[in-house]
């Protein structure tokens, strides 16, 4: 499987970086669009993996191109094939860029077991599973769309994680990552986390905070805008509102979790925040989007009675939003992880 960034796949020590909260860079032109960094960059993409993001790059799929999964077929909205596959790739990358390459920030050392929640490609997993090779690591998933050749301490079930957790044995980490989508009652999916969790392991979580957020005034004319208040209307009347992510931290608190960490991080959708790390990350965060777009939609706002023509030409405009950079528009990114007392 293919790396996208230049930063190694290693165990990092400590918290990552901390960087201030984004500022508006006044040397961005208005409606100047981002592109990928390169140069000496250290978030530069390599050349073995441009032809994939290209892929995921293409903002148009054909009507009936798209595929879903067929486990549990209908309950998960955003679809499996090989487009969305290599946006959820790209999407690992992006979360590895917002923690400076790590993977996971709570304390864990050697974990013997550890399991994957919503595991989708399984990019996650199995680097987790080479960082540490005497760890089992199990992911989960609604679609069997992870590779076939793994490490020998990683393998992949079907699974739902609404319903009852029977797993064999419990994990002393369990990680959850992009979840604001799957479920209907979040808190219970982490009430199953917390008792399938051995004495002193960790639940982590990271997720991002919909709708987006701006600097200054909300553009409540843009199509942006009126996207993210559309998907959220259709995803609360198919039962599974996006809400649940600034809820976490106090969730887990309350099921009894100790030392429950919360970290915010911010991804901008265009060029428009000043420095590197802004820069990267909205290079990365654009094309995941723009490419991504359609499959996030179709279902929710088709469930609001929107036809799918109306819906594909409804994207044109939110795309042209996305590349603005005089929208200064951004998705609030939370990290939060707690320990099970001993």
């Amino acid at each position: 499987m293919a790396t996208f960034l230049d930063l190694e796949t290693t165990i990092y020590a400590g918290e990552p970086e901390d960087h201030c909260f984004p500022v508006v860079d006044d040397n961005i032109a208005q409606g100047e669009t981002s592109e990928a960094p390169n140069g000496s960059s250290k978030y530069r993409i390599k050349q073995s993996v441009e032809d994939s993001i290209d892929s995921v790059s293409s903002e148009k799929t054909e009507a009936g191109e798209r595929t879903y999964a067929e486990f549990r077929k209908g309950k998960y909205p955003l679809p499996n094939d090989l487009k969305e596959q290599q946006r959820l790739n790209l999407q690992h990358e992006l979360f590895r860029i917002t923690l400076e390459g790590r993977m996971f920030l709570a304390p864990i050392t050697n974990p013997s077991s550890a399991l994957d929640v919503a595991a989708g490609t399984g990019v996650w997993a199995i680097e987790f599973a080479n960082l540490f090779p005497s760890t089992q690591v199990l992911g989960t998933d609604l679609s069997a769309i992870q590779p076939k050749e793994l490490p020998k301490n990683c393998h992949f079930e079907l699974h739902d994680a609404e319903e009852d957790w029977n797993f064999p044995e419990k994990f002393d980490y369990i990680h959850g990552r992009a979840l604001l989508s799957c479920f209907t009652d979040p808190a219970a999916v982490l009430k199953r986390a917390y008792d399938s969790l051995t004495p002193g392991g960790y639940l982590e979580l990271h997720d991002g905070k919909f709708p987006f957020q701006y600097i200054g005034e909300p553009p409540k004319d843009s199509a942006m805008y009126k996207w993210n208040e559309t998907v959220m209307a259709g995803a609360a009347k198919a039962g599974r509102p996006w809400t649940g992510t600034p809820n976490y931290k106090r969730w887990m608190e309350e099921l009894g979790f100790e030392d429950v960490v919360e970290k915010l991080y911010y991804w901008p959708t265009s060029g428009w925040a000043k420095g590197e790390y802004y820069k990267a990350l909205a290079a990365y965060w654009q094309v995941n989007l723009v490419g991504g777009l359609e499959g996030i939609s179709m279902k929710v706002m088709t469930g609001l009675g929107w036809k799918e023509d109306d819906v594909r030409i409804f994207l044109e405009e939110v795309r042209k939003d996305v590349k603005d950079t005089s929208i200064h528009a951004y998705l609030q990114i939370h990290v939060v992880y707690g320990r099970k007392p001993s």
